[in-house]
């Protein structure tokens, strides 16, 4: 058994391993997937974000979801509220600057945020995930802290939505108290119900 850390080690090495044409036919797969997904047809405000250390390229859905009328938005650290996330919207007019990991998001200063709640849907990248709905993450906890109220206010929560390579899936996650369930993990492969 591995321990969490140990788990995240091997699958972030599983994905980075990947060439560009296994990632490149992945993020395309990825698109085709969320697009035929009946659960996305009505979103319209979705939060995204950018690949990195070789997670899931999820550029082509945003390409296409545009075309459909999607207004996607990006994680952006807020700068007060320590570990927690807020969502700029993000064009193809949008200047990034890395963050503090080094990961490019827009200015928190710039333009009006949408608040957590307010989304229709959020596609964040995992580590790791189980057929059961299991998700580990990157382990600083933002997605769990940020989205901890949909625990409570299920009527106001958007949809949350993990997207991974399907070489990051393992047979069973070890999950913690404070982990947020999601409601579907999308792969290149297909989609798997929490």
């Amino acid at each position: 058994t591995f321990s969490r850390n140990a788990l995240r080690k091997e699958l972030r090495s599983r994905r980075r391993n990947l060439s560009t044409a296994q990632q490149n036919l992945a993020s395309e797969r990825l698109a085709l997937n969320l697009l035929n997904d009946p659960e996305l047809f009505r979103t319209r405000h979705v939060a995204i974000y950018l690949p990195n250390d070789g997670e899931i390229d999820p550029l082509c859905y945003i390409a296409q979801g545009r075309n459909r009328g999607i207004q996607f938005y990006l994680p952006v650290l807020h700068p007060v509220h320590r570990g927690r996330l807020v969502f700029s919207p993000f064009d193809e007019d949008t200047r990034l600057t890395p963050n503090c990991f080094g990961i490019p998001e827009p200015d928190f200063k710039q333009g009006l945020k949408r608040p957590p709640w307010a989304l229709d849907a959020v596609l964040m990248p995992l580590v790791g995930f189980d057929s059961d709905g299991g998700r580990l993450g990157m382990g600083g906890g933002f997605y769990d802290r940020t989205f901890a109220f949909t625990r409570y206010a299920l009527r106001m929560a958007p949809k949350l939505i993990g997207l991974a390579h399907e070489c990051q899936r393992v047979e069973a996650l070890p999950v913690e108290a404070w982990d947020i369930p999601l409601h579907a993990i999308v792969s290149d492969q297909g989609k798997y119900r929490a």
